[in-house]
């Protein structure tokens, strides 16, 4: 394996991480259901998409050849993860819409129509 494609491996590992990582603080840290969603759908998709590329690269350059398993995991979870992120919104939406929040505000109060 020659230099430069450790390199980019590493980088791949680097950026998978990283964005596991925000992935996964954005998880905890975010306020509500509807931020928190973004969090484990997008940056963590990204992330394992990363590390699936580094692992694939990896085993590509030892000559075990572009892995089967790798493309499947990363083909299940591009489709998977939009999917159960667009349920969990509908759930979510659904739940929202039988139990309607009250005005928190005076200015939320004066925007709803009288009843």
């Amino acid at each position: 394996m020659s230099a430069a494609f450790e390199i980019l491996l590493v980088a791949l590992l680097a950026v998978g991480t990283f964005f596991v990582l925000v992935g996964s603080i954005g998880l905890v840290k975010l306020s509500e259901f509807f931020k928190r969603l973004h969090g484990p759908t997008k940056a963590t998709t990204l992330g394992v998409g990363c590390i699936l590329l580094a692992s694939i690269g990896h085993h590509a350059a030892l000559g075990d050849g572009l892995g089967l398993r790798e493309l499947l995991i990363t083909g299940f979870l591009f489709i998977t993860a939009p999917i159960s992120a667009h349920l969990m919104a509908k759930a979510a939406l659904s739940l929202a819409d039988e139990n309607p929040r009250p005005p928190t505000t005076e200015s939320d109060r004066n925007d709803q129509p009288p009843p």
